[in-house]
């Protein structure tokens, strides 16, 4: 069973990869509506009429198949990890997690697409659709975990570096759902040069539209994001350099981190390249997993500081 589930979470961990950069592709070339108003049919019918194919017909229906088809993965392995493997402390509820917001996703889809839905509610469904990722790759973590072929239970970790961990990732779900009110509320090229809306005049605030307010409101967002993952990592080299995990998992944070400022860059330069647009949302959905598997040793390792604590009372009471 063990061999079957992790198969079955590599899966579904890629499968969810593939959602997430659907979603954006249907918001990034507006083909919510390529359906019509039909869910989960598509202009009422299980197969379109050759005259109602459209390049968003076929971006949204793709969509709603790896969607529907993960779905039925995602929901397989979430029953069957809570079965065989619900001993394991976070096992049940990774599988609750991964499983719920995965129904919440589709629900907030099939609303958009029958009822509509403002930008700032659809804002929301791509980091719905980041937590539901982010909970079937820790689901395939810790299945890996289970014969030690992916092992970090030793790691302690200093209670003011867990709370700043936790803060780090609330905060960049704040940063992802500012980027993906960017995009619904189409201000993702009304300032056309970059750091600044306009490099000219850079603090020319007073003459803002509100779509600029809200392009440079995650831009400002993200440049907080960015330092404070900088100084976040000089810590951790600091105080957990001799820990393999932490030294090589917060190299790649940082890089993420990197690579998604550059992508956010050159999505101005490049007039909103789709293939770069895509990649800046890859980028983020990759660095808050490694935020979120942090936060998981993060939660061991109080859980370990605790047991250590309660032990040294015991030792003293004697």
């Amino acid at each position: 069973m063990i061999k079957i589930l992790k198969w079955l979470s590599v899966v579904a961990a890629i499968g969810m990869v593939f959602v997430l950069i659907g979603g954006a592709l249907v918001t990034k070339t507006d083909s919510g509506a390529g359906c019509g108003a039909s869910w989960p049919l598509c202009h009422g019918k299980f197969v379109p009429l050759p005259s109602d194919i459209t390049p968003e017909l076929v971006i949204e229906l793709s969509h709603r198949l790896v969607s529907g088809i993960m779905g039925i993965v995602v929901l397989a392995l979430s029953f069957l990890s809570w079965k065989h493997l619900g001993h394991i402390r976070e096992m049940k509820f990774l599988s609750f997690l991964s499983a719920f917001f995965l129904i919440l996703q589709a629900l907030i889809g099939a609303a958009a697409v029958k009822w509509g839905q403002s930008d700032f509610v659809l804002a929301t469904h791509f980091g719905i659709s980041l937590i539901s990722f982010v909970a079937v790759f820790l689901l395939m973590l810790l299945i890996f975990e289970i014969d030690k072929k992916f092992d970090a239970t030793s790691l302690t970790i200093q209670k003011k570096h867990r709370i700043e961990i936790y803060a780090l990732a609330i905060y960049t779900l704040i940063v992802v759902y500012t980027g993906a009110y960017v995009r619904h509320a189409n201000a993702s090229m009304v300032c056309a040069d970059w750091p600044f809306c306009t490099n000219e005049s850079p603090f020319s605030f007073s003459t803002f539209r509100f779509d600029q307010w809200v392009q440079m409101g995650h831009r400002l967002a993200a440049g907080i994001l960015f330092l404070w993952t900088i100084i976040f990592f000089i810590k951790v080299m600091k105080n957990y350099a001799a820990n393999r995990v932490m030294f090589w998992g917060w190299i790649t944070t940082l890089t993420l981190i990197i690579l998604q400022v550059f992508f956010g860059a050159m999505i101005i330069f490049s007039m909103l390249n789709l293939g770069i647009a895509l990649l800046h949302a890859l980028v983020i959905s990759c660095y808050f997993a490694m935020l979120s598997y942090f936060i998981l040793l993060s939660s061991r390792s109080a859980k370990y500081e605790k047991q250590l604590i309660n032990l040294n009372k015991n030792a003293n009471s004697k």
